[in-house]
């Protein structure tokens, strides 16, 4: 691991610089902040996105029996559990020997996974990010939310609730509820979906395939509108990571890993899912709890990539359902045939998986093998397993180890939002330097870092997991303010003492 800083990541002298901090950052899932260091002259000196809270789910997760994980891992994140669910059942697939799952159960799943990805991104786009990119980043921010959007712009609205309201009603009637259900289970599932759930979701495919239709018209019409000097806002050229299915498809449930370079070349492809570790590994850093993956060939500092709707669409030869497809021709053509990374793009790739979704979804109810069937599968024991899904945010990795007592012996998570850190904060740097460097800080200006972050539609929830030692500071006051003490614990486990924290530094 390493802890080798990147240009605005550490001020080269924390003395006289004045600190602003976005505490929280606002229209994301979780809790984080930003916090800039400028000097007298408004420049510069550093720019950090901290994950401030911390979960244990590694740690706790051992010593649990292995088939409790799919309903316990859920509750990481009450926005996509479904991810977690069936993440984790993927891997213990391959711990009970269950390993490929049914037909029936395979495709339960699938419906599953798409109700969520079409919930997922209604949510984010309609309820997150129009506001922002509705009435411009530097709006009222009475305004600039979704109560301002519902208000100017009440169809579209309305059209976010209803597209997200039919993602939960496939993901209740595949997994019992809408949110942290039970029906994916080690080598399967446990239930098949009632015909006359299959029938009430069916007849509201028309309707729901034109609200998809008209959001990807919305994030294209906002997208193509955008003002010039946001063309390549926040644009950080970066390698793109997802999985793929047959033939260069986009796959969003199962496939194997494709890495593509920033420049369009594909550097991996056809990597098998079980074998990631070799693929990538994780460092740490002392001022957040969110780890830093890279890509081992080339090492933390050159190996960061990016994961999530932008890259698929863009890692992916094609999508396999035809109104999604001519939706991405159409993208691809008004970029020129050129990678982009810029990213705001992020919004309109995010929309045409929402309509690939809602596909997919029509496909699978129209499959009578849902209805019933074999659903579970057993086989010869293993010891471990990896399962690896393409949650709404990017691709999400769950691996367990379990014992001879079915005891969980380790876990590791490797979430979307977590692929994504290093590509964040270098966003986040792109849109300071562009808009704050210099300049006279004001609350507008602030939002375009928040509006950066927002298009990775982060969870920071999900995110927070420590690797190692993290580092820990802890400061003793007395009743009038004085620093009595104060110990500093690094995240390499070396510890100073009595020494009195800098005011830059006291509150990261």
């Amino acid at each position: 691991m390493t802890d080798a800083a990147r240009p605005l990541e550490t001020a080269a002298d924390l003395q006289g610089l004045r600190r602003i901090v976005i505490d929280p950052v606002s229209r994301v899932e979780g809790h984080g902040k930003v916090t800039l260091l400028l000097d007298d002259q408004q420049r510069l000196q550093q720019v950090r996105l901290h994950i401030v809270e911390f979960r244990g789910f590694e740690q706790f997760i051992v010593g649990r029996p292995y088939w409790e994980v799919p309903v316990m891992v859920q509750r990481l994140c009450g926005i996509c559990p479904v991810s977690h669910h069936l993440a984790a059942s993927k891997a213990l697939d391959r711990v009970v020997g269950g390993w490929p799952v049914p037909e029936a159960a395979d495709r339960i799943r699938r419906l599953m996974h798409y109700g969520q990805i079409v919930q997922s991104h209604a949510l984010h786009f309609f309820h997150l990010s129009s506001p922002d990119l509705l009435f411009g980043f530097g709006a009222d921010v009475a305004q600039r939310n979704i109560v301002g959007v519902a208000l100017a712009h009440p169809e579209a609205a309305r059209q976010g609730v209803m597209l997200r309201k039919f993602g939960q009603e496939v993901i209740r009637i595949t997994s019992g509820k809408r949110v942290h259900g039970t029906g994916s289970v080690p080598g399967g599932m446990n239930r098949a979906v009632a015909r006359e759930d299959r029938d009430l979701l069916r007849a509201q495919l028309p309707e729901v395939l034109a609200w998809a239709e008209a959001a990807v018209d919305l994030a294209q019409r906002l997208h193509t509108g955008l003002p010039p000097a946001y063309e390549h806002f926040g644009e950080t050229p970066a390698a793109m990571m997802s999985l793929i299915g047959p033939g260069g498809a986009m796959e969003l449930y199962d496939g194997a890993l494709r890495l593509r370079e920033a420049d369009g070349r594909i550097a991996v492809d056809g990597f098998e899912d079980q074998r990631y570790r070799e693929l990538i590994d994780e460092a740490v850093k002392p001022w957040t709890y969110m780890k830093f993956p890279y890509r081992r060939a080339l090492g933390p500092e050159a190996g960061w990539y990016r994961v999530g709707p932008l890259a698929r669409l863009q890692n992916c030869d094609h999508i396999p359902t035809p109104r999604a497809e001519s939706r991405r021709q159409a993208f691809v053509a008004a970029h020129g045939g050129r990678p982009v990374h810029a990213v705001l793009a992020t919004h309109w790739a995010r929309m045409i998986e929402l309509l690939h979704g809602v596909e997919v979804i029509a496909q699978l109810l129209d499959d009578p093998v849902i209805l019933g069937g074999p659903l579970q599968a057993t086989g010869e024991r293993q010891r471990s397993g990896v399962g690896i899904i393409e949650a709404p945010r990017g691709t999400l990795i769950h691996e367990y180890e379990v014992g001879d007592d079915d005891l969980v012996k380790s876990c590791n998570l490797i979430v979307s939002t977590t692929h994504n850190n290093q590509a964040m904060n270098e966003a986040v740097r792109s849109v300071a330097l562009q808009y704050l460097d210099g300049q006279t800080i004001t609350e507008p200006l602030l939002n375009h870092l928040e509006v950066a972050i927002r298009a990775y539609d982060p969870c920071l929830s999900c995110a927070t997991h420590a690797l190692g030692q993290m580092p820990l500071s802890v400061t003793l006051r007395g009743p009038d303010g004085e620093v009595l003490d104060h110990v500093l614990r690094s995240s390499t486990g070396e510890t100073q003492r009595g020494a009195t924290p800098h005011p830059m530094e006291r509150a990261q």
